[in-house]
């Protein structure tokens, strides 16, 4: 939020709680209904959206309309609406609706503040549980009905000590996912199908890693302004930038981001 003045900084912090609440309330009265339906979005494979996905995805953008009409809008259901102000909402209502329609709790509504150079403050909130991870610059905490902490991502040095997480095993084409394999080689534990509350995992200091591919921006916006407020990297597979969507590398701390890379790098 660099070159903004407190009250706006105040005003978005303010309404990213809103967006976040809104969500909240469209989303629980679906979670674990047994009448939950679900249509494929993919031409191929399964890649689900929800009646919760899209009640949250209008529940978020009428707060936005009503606090921030001069702000551009990118939603996984509802694609794009452009804004004057130069900042873009990204939202992704449901990050995880497989999960969501198993009924396992480490899916999240993301949301994220955008300006030309990226995100720079984000939102990871799991409903159910009622965890909230949220971060930006000066900000890193989290929140929830066990209490609440500032987050600070863990001093891990190497990937002998790592955690790291993935969603699903393949991660992505077998290039890709033969990348991860030199990485998970490599570290002390790998676990799998966590979604977006990895990324809360990490920041927290919980873990060390996440790798993905096949992302959109609206996956990897929030996390990214979430992990980098709480002092870890999240770049591409290239040590690019990674907001755009794609392949991510998200590392509690330089040192372990350094070791990762050096094993992805090689990826067609």
């Amino acid at each position: 939020m660099a070159g903004r003045n407190r009250d706006i900084e105040n005003e978005l912090i303010a309404t990213a709680h809103a967006v976040a609440d809104a969500a909240r309330a469209a989303i629980l009265p679906w979670f674990r209904r047994a009448d939950l339906s679900a249509a494929n979005k993919a031409a191929e494979g399964f890649d689900p959206v929800t009646q919760a996905d899209r009640a949250a995805e209008e529940a978020m953008r009428t707060v936005l309309a009503r606090r921030r009409p001069q702000d551009a809008i990118l939603g996984e259901e509802f694609g794009r609406s452009d804004g004057s102000s130069g900042l873009t909402w990204v939202l992704d209502p449901i990050d995880g609706t497989r999960g969501f329609l198993s009924g396992t709790p480490t899916w999240g509504v993301l949301i994220a503040v955008s300006d030309e150079s990226g995100p720079f403050l984000g939102v990871i909130d799991q409903p159910y549980t009622q965890e909230r991870f949220v971060g930006g610059p000066g900000l890193a905490e989290w929140t929830g009905p066990h209490g609440g902490a500032p987050m600070t991502t863990r001093t891990t040095a190497g990937l002998s000590d790592a955690v790291l997480f993935t969603t699903f095993p393949e991660v992505g084409t077998p290039d890709e996912g033969a990348a991860f394999q030199r990485v998970a080689e490599q570290v002390k534990l790998v676990r799998y199908g966590m979604d977006c509350y990895a990324y809360a995992l990490l920041a927290a200091g919980q873990i060390d890693l996440v790798i993905e591919a096949g992302l959109q921006a609206y996956d990897i916006q929030a996390p990214i302004a979430v992990i980098e407020a709480a002092g870890g990297v999240v770049t591409d597979w290239q040590g690019g930038p990674a907001h755009g969507g794609g392949r991510a590398l998200a590392a509690a701390n330089p040192s372990v981001h350094a070791a990762a890379l050096d094993l992805l790098r090689s990826t067609v």
